[in-house]
């Protein structure tokens, strides 16, 4: 990023973080054995795969042998909804999980959220099936920051367990969470969260892109969606991409250990930003439930606002951001999630979406929010004056 930019997009990707990146080196140039062979350099190898292993399985509760690396979220959370029978999950889910669910599972239920964008976990309750393999859930919603209660869910899975034995019915379920948007602010303890799988992702979390992990409980039978080698217990297999698996443990660790002091810093920087919209705009519309949000991500709207005229205008004065999911920005499609929220298409067209990370100051939030409302006022003016002439 260059000095004079100011980069609030944080929620789609973030920069590769400089001791992630040393890290990462040594893999890339000298240690470049395959884990695989046999003799003493490849070992080593092998050994510091293992260590990362263990490094991620302290912070998410696991055991080692509850951690499979990944390519990343996506492959993860295909991995996890791998196994064949009825799935649960929500309307406002990553288009990963979506996707995922409905090619994967025999068949598939998605439950609505209120207007805040919370699900209530009497309807997930009432969409479990005694078929139900896996109840898929966000810990973090992409798009809107909205934060579920996944211990509350996670009774639910419980109950229905003690049901399932009652009645002698052996069909597993399970409870996955996406977790990428809240490593780094939010506690990922599996046995705090009630879950039995859980996908992170390196690239949201100052880590490599096409890196991440998927926490599998041992009770969880999973099934392999690359078959070779036998790598990663057999669920992936290929050469092991040691630098990615090094960079996000690392990624992972600093995380971790930041995250106190760099939550309260977000929650500061959010409240900033905030205090200068409202201040600016009576006809605002500030998007989900504000009492369960992350501290990094705020979505805004102005209903009837063009916002992609906004977005490139402010790229032209050095702001980024967003509009809806950057994953699904390329499709001209409007966001799924803001609609799941009973919003209208004058709100979700004038959208915006506002994530803070590590290299975000104060300075850069009063300059960025001065800017977006000069820019945001002038695309409103310049939308009355179209319907008077017209």
């Amino acid at each position: 990023m260059s000095n004079q930019q100011i980069y609030l997009d944080y929620a789609a990707a973030t920069p590769l973080d400089s001791k992630v990146l040393a890290a990462m080196k040594p893999y890339l140039t000298e240690l470049f054995y395959n884990p695989s062979a046999p003799y003493q350099p490849a070992r080593s190898v092998r050994n510091n795969i293992e260590d990362a292993r263990s490094a991620v399985a302290r912070i998410v509760g696991a055991k080692p042998t509850e951690i499979i690396f990944t390519a990343g979220a996506s492959e993860s959370i295909n991995l996890a909804l791998g196994l064949k029978g009825h799935v649960v999950t929500t309307a406002i889910e990553h288009a990963a999980v979506l996707g995922a669910a409905k090619n994967h599972g025999t068949d598939c239920t998605i439950v609505q959220v209120n207007e805040r964008g919370r699900v209530d976990p009497a309807d997930i309750k009432n969409a479990i099936r005694p078929t139900t393999v896996i109840v898929s859930v966000g810990f973090v919603n992409n798009e809107v920051g909205i934060v579920q209660s996944l211990k509350e869910i996670s009774k639910v899975i419980k109950q229905e367990r003690l049901v399932r034995k009652n009645n002698k019915n052996e069909c597993p379920i399970y409870l996955h969470t996406d977790a990428s948007q809240a490593a780094g602010v939010l506690d990922l303890h599996n046995a705090r969260l009630g879950v039995d799988l859980m996908t992170l992702n390196g690239a949201k979390i100052y880590g490599p892109k096409q890196s991440g992990i998927l926490y599998a409980d041992t009770s969880v039978s999973l099934a392999p969606i690359v078959h070779g080698g036998g790598q990663e217990r057999g669920l992936r297999s290929g050469t092991e991409n040691v630098a990615g698996i090094i960079g996000f443990a690392a990624a992972l660790e600093i995380a971790e250990s930041k995250r106190k002091t760099e939550v309260s810093r977000l929650q500061d920087l959010r409240r900033q930003f905030l205090d200068i919209l409202l201040e600016s705009f009576d006809d605002i519309m500030i998007i989900g439930d504000q009492k369960h949000h992350a501290p990094h991500i705020l979505t805004a709207a102005w209903p009837g606002l063009d916002a992609e005229r906004v977005l490139f205008a402010l790229e032209a004065k050095n702001i980024l951001v967003a509009t809806g999911s950057a994953c699904a920005a390329n499709k001209d499609t409007r966001s799924h999630v803001l609609g799941a929220l009973g919003l209208d298409e004058n709100t979700i067209d004038g959208s915006l979406r506002f994530s803070f990370g590590r290299q975000t100051t104060s300075q850069q939030v009063e300059r960025a929010a001065k800017i977006i409302v000069e820019v945001i006022k002038q695309e409103i003016a310049r939308g009355k004056k179209l319907e008077q002439l017209s």
